[in-house]
């Protein structure tokens, strides 16, 4: 029983790690080829990075981004290593390292050798961070989604989400707001930027941040998301059974009467994910093609097998319970 609990474990933790370096992959492509070239400014350390990049490449060989990328995350991953925990971290640790690696090769691979970059979509400015921001918010879901971590401000996003029901884009929200304001002096002082284009950067920075997050949280939601099926069958001790031990849900059978019949009936209800839908169905049609479902959104179930209910209880309302 062990070995095959030990096996389940090395398998998870193995899936864990394919996406989460899949993730990075997606990340680097997005953030390197699509808005680095630009001079897009965006948040989180990547954006720490690439203002640092940006001020010192006036002669075209600025500070490389997977630099000032090790070093910042390197401290941060020292402050937070009592919070989040040795098992978080040493996945943060190996994108970290990862992503290190791969920005470096990527930022090689699109730099001439005058030291610009080579622009893919030439002056589509705005559909290179629509793109771009498409990669890197669906690369930070599916590290997230894994137990991962691309490090910097996604630690911070970890420890508020870990002790509040707080969307990870929002606390995102919040630091990047930050870094991208910083962006405005650097321009102005460092490049020689006129104040009408540090502020034309500053807002492509906003973009960046909104379609960024707004693509996380969809990424993040539509995996989350649970539906609630209500079930009216006259085989519903087998459509119970079949859910229960075949896909290992458990389902709740309530006392229904028919105003119209006037007649008793028990009704299924069965909280799932959104991607079991099709599987829940097929086994209702295998027993009882004529059964009546009900399929319906809910914005949130917490409990085991779910999601967990990230709110504090005070110390009052803890000894209700104790009563």
């Amino acid at each position: 029983m062990s070995e095959k609990i030990t096996k389940k474990h090395l398998f998870s933790e193995a899936k864990d790690y394919f996406y989460i370096t899949l993730g990075l992959l997606l990340l680097t492509i997005g953030w390197t080829f699509f808005l680095l070239p630009y001079e897009i400014v965006t948040g989180g350390v990547t954006g720490i990075s690439a203002l640092i990049f940006y001020a010192t490449n006036g002669n075209g060989h600025g500070i490389p981004i997977m630099v000032s990328y090790f070093i910042i995350n390197a401290c941060l991953l020292i402050m937070a290593l009592k919070i989040l925990g040795w098992r978080f971290l040493m996945k943060t640790i190996y994108a970290t390292v990862m992503l290190s690696l791969f920005l470096g090769i990527a930022q090689d691979l699109i730099t001439r050798p005058d030291g610009t970059l080579i622009k893919l979509l030439g002056d589509q400015d705005f559909m290179s961070l629509i793109i771009g921001c498409c990669f890197t918010g669906t690369s930070l879901a599916i590290v997230f989604l894994h137990n991962g971590s691309t490090g910097g401000t996604d630690i911070v996003a970890a420890t508020v989400n870990k002790y509040r029901n707080v969307s990870l884009g929002t606390v995102l929200i919040f630091v990047d707001l930050v870094i991208i304001g910083s962006s405005f002096p650097m321009f102005i002082l460092a490049r020689d930027f006129t104040v009408l284009d540090a502020a034309y950067k500053i807002v492509f920075g906003l973009c960046t941040m909104v379609v960024e997050n707004f693509t996380l949280d969809y990424v993040m939601n539509s995996r989350r998301e649970s539906v609630q099926f209500f079930i009216f069958s006259q085989k519903y001790q087998e459509i119970a059974n079949a859910i229960g031990t075949e896909m290992q849900h458990g389902v709740t059978i309530l006392d229904g009467h028919g105003w119209y019949t006037g007649q008793d009936m028990k009704v299924l209800c069965i909280l799932a994910r959104k991607r079991e839908s099709v599987s829940i169905f097929r086994l209702i049609k295998s027993i009882d093609p004529n059964a009546f479902v009900s399929q319906s959104s809910v914005i949130g179930v917490y409990g085991e097998g779910f999601d967990e209910m990230k709110v504090k209880v005070k110390k009052k309302e803890e000894g209700r319970g104790e009563k």
